[in-house]
């Protein structure tokens, strides 16, 4: 609960802005604009890498985000100072692109071959992309491979949570004793176990899935991602 610092005063800001755009303008034009495409996507624009992490899908993502960067960024920052800070916020959201978008890129490829292999065709499956819906026969599994290329080919993702993951796994090595706690959960448990569990609830989500949160898909990778390189600055 200590003083808010300036570097995270300023990105909080920046958050807000961003979020009060998206409503006046439009969520759909300004997620064209800003949100992270599938780099395939004719929607991807390479600004996006950045500006996606400023971006958020409701008032609960935004609320959820900018209390975890203020309760544990000011700690960070009053530590490391504000360029490093800085360094480490935004390698974190960098790692979460290169985490999210390498399996992507992973699963995507496989998708289309088996798709191909099976009788689907590529221009079959951008008419379906264009338009959401397809005219042909199919079986559950191709049901299932072309919803899930679908997926892949027009997701977004927004959201500061890489940033964040990068910032807790920094101060969870900074004060390891520090108790927190789940507001569902109220158990004190110390940042040396806490942290890890959070991570480790993101690796098993994304080899298995979860439910949305806030009605929204958790790039989960992009979290483990995020994890990963705070952990190693």
């Amino acid at each position: 609960m200590n003083r808010i610092t300036e570097t995270v005063k300023h990105l909080l800001i920046i958050n807000v802005i961003m979020f009060v755009a998206t409503m006046l303008i439009g969520e759909a034009q300004f997620f064209d604009l800003f949100a992270l495409h599938y780099p395939e996507n004719k929607v991807f624009e390479p600004w996006q890498i950045v500006t996606h992490m400023f971006m958020h899908g409701g008032f609960k993502h935004l609320l959820f985000n900018m209390f975890a960067l203020w309760m544990f960024g000011t700690a960070v920052e009053q530590r490391l100072g504000s360029k490093k800070f800085l360094i480490l916020y935004f390698a974190a959201g960098l790692g979460a692109v290169l985490f999210q978008l390498g399996v992507d890129y992973i699963n995507y490829p496989r998708l289309i071959q088996e798709l191909q292999a099976s009788g689907v065709s590529t221009e079959a499956l951008m008419d379906i992309y264009r338009t959401g819906k397809w005219n042909f026969p199919t079986t559950p599994i191709q049901n299932e491979q072309i919803n899930e290329a679908f997926n892949i080919y027009n997701s977004t993702m927004v959201g500061a949570s890489g940033c964040i993951m990068g910032v807790l796994v920094a101060f969870g090595i900074l004060n390891p004793n520090s108790e927190l706690m789940l507001i569902f959960l109220p158990i004190p448990i110390k940042a040396k176990y806490f942290i890890p569990l959070i991570v480790g609830y993101d690796i098993v989500s994304g080899f298995l899935g979860s439910p949305s949160v806030f009605g929204m898909n958790i790039a989960h990778w992009a979290h483990v991602g995020g994890a990963v390189v705070g952990l190693i600055i």
